[in-house]
């Protein structure tokens, strides 16, 4: 029970913020991210955000579609972080976990976290380890970055249209982003070279799936890249704490 209203808190928090829909602005995102006068400045942006400030929506804006100018950002090589978080999340006992095992998850994620900082996957695996730790300030850190994260990504295209596309740094990111609100999808299909469409396995309020722009990982993809998918599972493996 306390896991479905985690989820619903979430899912309310990305509806409220489709009335504010800003689809982001590739050329003013530039520019502000590298004026150091800037309030949007990105080595303060992610600096803040490392250091689990509390951030505006217009600030999360910027940083998550800012990260794609970033040099870090390299959405196509491989993450051996995830790779061990998968590994982590595979074997251990979620609802009784050993010290050992929480510390293991803790370092693999801040590892992989380094290659993609704002995987909703990720955000939701460190809220989850920091709580079972009995760290309740990073774990409350991470779960509202998780939240906005999701925001973010609801505020920039309704998705259900192609042409209203939510836009996204990684594949895995729109996998995560219907994860959470507890839905089951079924194989994504690419419509075009910046748009795929990922089904639900069943029609949600008359959608059959959402369609996501993930352009951006094609800005550096070489003419000889086939694009991979990588594991996932939903989020309801994970029990963070409710929070009001």
């Amino acid at each position: 029970m306390r896991l479905k209203r985690f989820f619903a808190l979430l899912c309310a928090v990305a509806t409220l913020s489709v009335a504010m829909a800003e689809v982001p602005n590739n050329d003013k995102i530039f520019a502000a991210i590298n004026d150091s006068n800037s309030p949007y400045y990105y080595p303060n942006l992610i600096m803040r955000y490392q250091a689990g400030e509390q951030l505006t929506d217009q600030e999360y804006h910027y940083l998550y579609y800012g990260y794609a100018y970033q040099a870090a950002y390299r959405p196509l090589n491989d993450n051996p972080g995830m790779t061990k978080v998968q590994n982590i999340m595979a074997r251990i006992a979620i609802d009784t976990p050993s010290v050992a095992d929480i510390d293991e998850l803790i370092a693999a994620g801040t590892e992989a976290m380094e290659y993609d900082p704002f995987s909703p996957k990720l955000l939701n695996i460190m809220a989850y380890a920091y709580g079972t730790a009995g760290d309740s300030v990073r774990e409350k850190i991470y779960a509202d970055h998780l939240a906005a994260i999701l925001r973010t990504i609801a505020a920039s295209g309704t998705g259900a249209k192609e042409k209203e596309a939510m836009h996204i740094l990684f594949f895995s990111h729109g996998v995560d982003f219907i994860a959470a609100k507890g839905w089951n999808q079924r194989k994504s299909r690419i419509i075009s070279r910046e748009v795929e469409f990922i089904p639900f396995e069943s029609p949600k309020n008359k959608l059959k799936g959402y369609y996501f722009d993930y352009s951006r990982m094609y800005w550096n993809k070489p003419d000889d890249y086939t694009f991979k998918r990588e594991r996932t599972w939903q989020f309801n493996n994970l029990k963070p704490r409710e929070y009001k």
